[in-house]
């Protein structure tokens, strides 16, 4: 019995049916943390896989491409392929037989319940792997990404945070580097780090359709020439320009001031423009300011280099358009920004993060990623609504408003606001009082060049903070000893003389 095609198809449509159930019933639940909100997203994406393999397999009974299915319909009006006429009752007896005699050799297959079967999918846990770094899909792990952008040609040797703000910014790199190899396998390795992330971070997005739309736009900009960084079409005289390398030719006159540029420069915009670059400064620069009033296409041919890849039409000179290569690294760097403006609220917390960490301890942080892999205690909707806090008194420990005469006794309704903390607030004196040594206003110190010492215990303005600093130093400079005017000679005679004065007796042959 439950071998027909037509059992088959109503099984499959009986699963697909308590799927999509499961998954509703599975979204009505609010996870209460983070961890949990990735195993019921990681959840209801296994199963809309289930759903969406099952349903192709009914689209495949469907077509029917073998008429298994057409036969088996016709056999039960009692007909056949071989268009011979079979009794409709014998028919019908000959399945009733079959179905008895399937009841007979299973006799529990009568009494199943498949409701049960599928409830513990909603209480499994998907395996998903995080690394220390990452927190279970809190923050992004670069390391690897960042050693290789400090020891690379186009990187720079900035501080970890520092990176966290440059890497989802291509633009910052020269175009001369943006072309190289180096450069292609990097930015390769941190979109797959990216997808990678966010397809476990967030399982219910359609990455396929978001990175279709970044394609489609692509495309469209990069064929009009408004692709921004790599090309600019000129529709009058059909010269493509480089953006970066070119230089305004209208500020200068002649070719000494268009020297003062200096040879990197005109370098670049020699390469821009599918010019020879070698020669002295003076050569370059009269190479360049010929493109001041002559168009490209019509200069002599020997100004440009065999490698440009020069052709000509209708008699004159066009520069191509860039190359494949190219094309293939902007439309990384286009992926790549897509997934960054999705990945924001990470990218920031990440970056917190990082700072937070410089102003801890190894215990301290131990201790709160010990605090964050306990979950909180779930209470129930009702109980949170019956509780009634018109004045927003902050909670205690039980959960409930603290009492009014200890809101005014700790005086948690007045607001200090530290400009060095980013304009951070703080409610109560007792509070505003021990953020001067927490991470974030020990951060700001160490960004402003000052050590966070007792003395600037309650100072909170910026200016304030450099002006104390400033007469600290000068004081210091004032008690800070000074051998040309405290260390003490004696001539022969016992006459006792600064280091200065004895040096300037002895030059003159005074003593």
């Amino acid at each position: 019995m439950s071998s027909t095609l037509l059992e088959v198809t109503r099984a499959s449509h009986e699963e697909v049916e308590r799927l999509e159930r499961l998954v509703v019933k599975d979204l009505q639940t609010e996870p209460p943390t983070n961890k949990d909100r990735l195993h019921q997203s990681h959840r209801v994406r296994n199963m809309i896989e289930q759903i969406m393999d099952t349903t192709n397999k009914l689209v495949d009974v469907y077509e029917d491409k073998d008429n298994a299915r057409k036969d088996e319909i016709a056999a039960l009006g009692g007909q056949s392929s071989t268009s011979v006429n079979v009794n409709v009752f014998s028919a019908f007896y000959d399945r009733l037989k079959e179905i008895r005699e399937y009841h007979r050799r299973h006799p529990a297959a009568r009494y199943v319940d498949t409701t049960d079967e599928y409830e513990p999918l909603l209480k499994e846990e998907p395996v998903i792997e995080f690394t220390g770094e990452e927190a279970f899909g809190r923050y992004l792990d670069l390391h690897e990404l960042y050693n290789e952008y400090i020891n690379s040609k186009f990187g720079q040797q900035i501080e970890y945070s520092a990176y966290l703000d440059v890497f989802s910014d291509p633009g910052r790199i020269p175009r001369k580097w943006k072309l190289t190899r180096q450069y292609r396998e990097y930015m390769q390795k941190l979109l797959e780090y990216l997808i990678y992330f966010f397809e476990r971070t967030e399982p219910l997005q359609d990455l396929e359709r978001i990175f279709s739309k970044v394609v489609a736009e692509f495309e469209e900009l990069w064929n009009a020439g408004l692709l921004q960084g790599w090309q600019e079409e000129n529709h009058e005289n059909g010269i493509v320009k480089q953006h970066e390398a070119l230089i305004d030719l209208d500020y200068y006159s002649t070719v000494e001031q268009l020297m003062e540029v200096g040879p990197e420069k005109l370098k670049e915009a020699l390469s821009a423009l599918g010019l020879k670059t070698g020669g002295t400064v003076q050569q370059r620069a009269q190479r360049l300011f010929l493109t001041k009033h002559t168009p490209l296409e019509k200069l002599d041919r020997k100004h440009f280099a065999k490698g440009s890849r020069v052709h000509e039409q209708n008699g004159g000179v066009v520069a191509p358009q860039p190359s494949e290569d190219a094309k293939d690294i902007a439309l990384i760097e286009a992926k790549m920004n897509k997934l960054c403006d999705l990945l924001h609220e990470t990218i920031v917390r990440t970056k917190e993060n990082i700072e937070k960490k410089h102003a801890l301890t190894y215990d301290e942080i131990v201790q709160e990623r010990e605090e964050d892999e306990v979950q909180p205690e779930s209470e129930s909707d009702d109980e949170d609504q019956q509780i009634y806090n018109p004045l927003k008194l902050p909670m205690g420990w039980d959960g409930k408003p603290i009492p009014y005469w200890l809101y005014k006794l700790h005086g948690l309704g007045q607001e200090f606001k530290c400009e060095i903390c980013g304009n951070h607030s703080y409610w109560g004196r007792r509070a505003y009082e021990r953020h001067f040594k927490e991470w974030r206003h020990q951060h700001g110190m160490r960004c402003l060049g000052i050590p966070n010492t007792k003395n600037f215990n309650e100072i909170t303005s910026i200016e304030e903070a450099k002006q104390l600093w400033e007469r600290i130093q000068e004081k210091q400079g004032l008690n800070k000893w000074r051998p040309d005017l405290e260390e003490e000679y004696e001539d022969h005679e016992g006459n006792i003389y600064n280091k200065k004065t004895y040096t300037d007796l002895q030059r003159q042959g005074l003593i």
